[in-house]
């Protein structure tokens, strides 16, 4: 397998791997997640019923109310948070959650290279994104 590297823009630092949570629509975690369980809620969104606990979450961009910053930082005080974020562009209130629960985040990532399943090598101190095990 080629690896596949890419580069973006660090947004809060920090280092993990995980497994990679898709989607193709922005994400609220203002009435977009529950957070008592940390699961998609949102009816219509593309990954309802998936929980992004330990996930490393790709989305192009937040949506919705301030309040999501908190209900980030609520879910990682529980446990439940995802491991990382990448987002295609950064929203504010994203930005906040994960600087508020030190969950490292990325932007600048064309996510559409990266599917749900794959297993990533985060690095927002640099600012790259390694593929490391394909699931496709």
């Amino acid at each position: 397998m080629q690896e596949v590297v890419l580069r973006g823009r660090g947004i809060v630092e920090g280092c993990c791997e995980g497994e990679a949570l898709v989607s193709a629509q922005p994400i609220s975690f203002l009435g977009g997640v529950n957070s008592i369980n940390g699961k998609i809620i949102s009816k219509n969104h593309d990954l309802y019923g998936k929980f992004v606990k330990d996930k490393v979450l790709c989305f192009p961009h937040g949506s919705g109310s301030t309040v999501g910053s908190y209900v980030l930082y609520s879910l990682a005080k529980r446990k439940l948070a995802p491991k990382a974020i990448i987002n295609q562009k950064a929203d504010p209130v994203v930005v906040v959650g994960a600087v508020i629960a030190k969950i490292p985040m990325i932007d600048g990532i064309d996510i559409q290279q990266i599917a749900s399943g794959d297993i990533v090598k985060v690095d927002a101190f640099r600012g790259f994104v390694k593929i490391v095990k394909l699931r496709r």
